[in-house]
């Protein structure tokens, strides 16, 4: 038996159907959302996690919640999961952000905004400490946001950052899953991306 990690995003917010950058607003899950989790938790119970660790932004915490809430299991929070920060561009749709940072838009670089490999890196490493208190058959849920699971999968994978854009953006409490190497303790490596859902179209801090 290997340990695993899923990394599930949280439920839909109105702010992802508005198409706005969340970021850190601490923004909560909608109707749709919430239910979309209750679904993902049902799904899930069913791997038999051993912990489970969120973002402390509660539309993350909220989908972490609803699996506590099946599996029994309390729920740890990492600020470190959080979203990338979008700086001057959080609660602006991504027409306004074109409209007013044309050349920042296309390199999706916020001002004011985190810088990517500084979210690789925290994400990566908050994933780490969790998984490092697993049992050798543990296996982890990590509850977090699109952007910065896809960062945080990267780095994980060891992945150079020119290609870190060849994992796709992850749908509304859809899920990706590691699952450690036995060739080398210590590194992962990706089983699914993007779980859970049928291809639809993404609404995310993503690029």
């Amino acid at each position: 038996m290997s340990r695993k990690i899923v990394c599930l995003r949280h439920g839909q917010t109105l702010w992802n159907v508005e198409r706005r950058f969340q970021g850190h607003t601490d923004i909560p899950l909608d109707d749709t959302g919430a239910a979309q989790a209750v679904r993902a938790a049902s799904l899930l119970a069913a791997l038999r996690p051993s912990m489970i660790v969120s973002s402390d932004l509660q539309r993350a915490y909220e989908t972490a919640a609803a699996l506590g809430r099946v599996t029994g299991l309390d729920v740890a929070v990492d600020k470190d999961l959080r979203e990338r920060g979008g700086g001057e561009w959080e609660g602006l749709t991504r027409q306004e952000i074109q409209a007013g940072w044309p050349q920042e838009f296309e390199a999706w670089e916020a001002p004011g905004g985190e810088d990517v490999p500084d979210v690789a890196d925290r994400v990566a490493a908050a994933v780490r400490r969790a998984a490092a208190r697993l049992d050798d058959d543990g296996l982890l849920v990590v509850v977090s946001h699109g952007a910065a699971i896809r960062l945080g999968i990267a780095r994980l994978m060891g992945l150079p950052e020119h290609m870190w854009s060849i994992l796709g953006s992850l749908g509304n409490c859809a899920w990706s899953v590691l699952d450690e190497s036995r060739a080398l303790t210590g590194s992962w490596r990706l089983l699914e991306h993007n779980a859970g859902t049928l291809p639809e179209p993404v609404s995310s801090d993503d690029k």
